[in-house]
């Protein structure tokens, strides 16, 4: 029973004694049973005010509890003029405006949080207890190559493979750095954080490609300068004590001549190569930066087409084109990515060799642009190497087309991935930016 139901209990019960009291005196004395029922009234009056006084402020009380349990901290309370009772709301008062300020702080602090991790250029992935994907910032979608949609709610077993396998033996507190494609680096660390008692786990994602990759330009660009400088200067300086020895040839018998003319052309074809040799790998080195300008893609791939096809048609290959309904325009360097296109598309004429078929498919959402050949799978083990720079399958390779690739696209900032999905088909992708 409530204590103010127990109160008006109490005071009927006091006033009906009264009450057959003063009825008893009416039949002895008036004059008394008149001072009784004034007595009564006094009473009920005074009864009235200390309820009043008593349950106030229970009353104001129970309404700040309900707005504290409905979160509502914008209700106060006016002061009535009762010094206790005035008391009590200046308390709630204060109360109230504290929750108010707290809630507005953590509001703003959960907001400032929820920008950070949405523009960070960190990939963080938010796990539940049972390692499912609760959220993922733009940063984890892109290196994961999937949407927020077709993250959540699954397994991290479930992710990409090569992510799948890093993320399921990565333990909480652990760091892990893997390579990707032989070119994407990663460094993924695994945590925890508690959140009203229970604990979460997230993981954070750095991507190391660009340091990396400017460590290895600095280490071999020193290399290859001082390499380039020496040869230049030993080839030259030998080409010219060989147009000097031509001038000898006359005074050589005339059926020896032929042979000292022939092999001093072999040794300037010699030194030709090996400079043209240098050359090619100072042109890594010398990669200026893109300079960027929109272009249609598709118009660029069919000039590209209407150069390499004699070479097809000799060789018999056969292109078939998959294009977007639309051109796709890309803000790319027109010259750097020819380069590009033309190094990937020979790359696939060599694998076919004779007798095949060139696939070129592009999307416009997501901006992409794929190269698929019938020249036979890449190797696992292969893949991992392919943009490792100098690094060759060919016999007489150099190992500096896919390294002039992958240097080409990754400044132009787009991602990029080599697969071969079976024994017969590879596939070169290469995701654009969105203008």
């Amino acid at each position: 029973m409530r204590l103010q139901t127990k109160f008006i209990l109490f005071a009927v019960f006091i006033h009906g004694l009264l009450g057959i009291f003063a009825w008893l005196l009416l039949e002895k004395n008036k004059f008394l049973f008149l001072g009784m029922e004034g007595l009564i009234l006094c009473s009920v009056f005074i009864t009235s005010q200390l309820y009043r006084s008593f349950f106030k402020p229970l009353t104001l009380i129970r309404a700040g509890i309900e707005s504290i349990k409905d979160k509502d901290f914008s209700t106060k309370f006016m002061a009535v003029g009762q010094q206790d009772l005035d008391e009590l709301v200046n308390v709630y008062n204060r109360m109230i405006d504290q929750l108010r300020h707290e809630r507005v702080a953590q509001a703003e602090k959960h907001y400032l949080l929820e920008k950070l991790i949405q523009a960070s250029p960190a990939g963080i992935i938010l796990l539940g207890f049972d390692n499912q994907v609760e959220a993922a910032n733009p940063a984890a979608e892109k290196f994961l190559g999937l949407s927020l949609g077709e993250l959540q709610g699954k397994h991290v077993s479930q992710l990409p493979s090569e992510w799948a396998k890093q993320l399921l033996e990565l333990p909480t507190g652990k760091s892990t750095t893997f390579r990707l494609q032989g070119t994407w680096t990663y460094r993924c660390h695994r945590a925890h954080f508690m959140d009203r008692g229970f604990q979460h786990y997230f993981v954070l994602i750095e991507e190391l490609t660009e340091a990396i990759l400017q460590n290895e330009r600095q280490a071999y660009e020193k290399v290859i300068r001082v390499m380039s400088h020496e040869v230049n200067n030993t080839t030259g300086a030998i080409n010219s004590i060989l147009g000097s020895l031509a001038f000898y040839t006359p005074q050589l018998q005339e059926e020896d001549q032929p042979d000292y003319k022939h092999a001093l052309q072999v040794a300037v074809d010699r030194n030709t190569n090996l400079s043209r040799f240098m050359a090619n790998f100072a042109e890594v080195v010398r990669l200026p930066q893109p300079q960027k300008s929109p272009t249609d893609l598709h118009e660029l791939l069919q000039n590209l087409y209407c150069l390499l096809q004699p070479e097809m048609q000799r060789r018999n290959i056969k292109l078939t084109w998959q294009l977007g309904e639309r051109p796709l325009v890309v803000c790319l360097d027109v010259q750097q990515m020819e380069q590009v296109l033309l190094n990937v598309l020979k790359n696939a004429m060599e694998a076919i060799d004779t007798n095949g078929e060139i696939t070129i498919a592009t999307c416009l959402h997501p901006a992409q642009l794929s190269i698929s050949d019938t020249g036979g799978g890449i190797s696992e083990q292969v893949q991992a190497k392919l943009f490792t720079p100098f690094y060759t399958t060919k016999a007489n390779g150099q190992g500096i087309g896919l390294t002039m690739v992958r240097d080409i696209l990754v400044n132009h900032g787009f991602s990029f991935s080599l697969r071969s999905e079976h024994k017969n088909c590879t596939t070169f992708t290469v995701r654009f930016k969105e203008n």
